[in-house]
């Protein structure tokens, strides 16, 4: 995801996304832990994608204060 896709969306959007990426990465290192995993840069990808999604909300309420 994009930021510039990401300053397109809602405040709220953007914790649901939030959300549901956090729970994604927790499930990722659950496989990464018994060995599941196929592709490890998913991990990345998915915590790049958390720190966007986080600096877009934080500008965002930061220019509504």
């Amino acid at each position: 995801m994009k930021a510039v896709d990401v300053r397109k969306l809602s405040l709220e959007e953007i914790d649901g996304k939030i959300k549901d990426y956090k729970s994604e990465l927790f499930n990722l290192r659950f496989q990464l832990s018994i060995n599941q995993l196929k592709n490890i840069m998913r991990i990345c990808k998915v915590k790049k994608n958390i720190a966007r999604l986080l600096t877009v909300r934080n500008e965002i309420v930061n220019a509504k204060s």
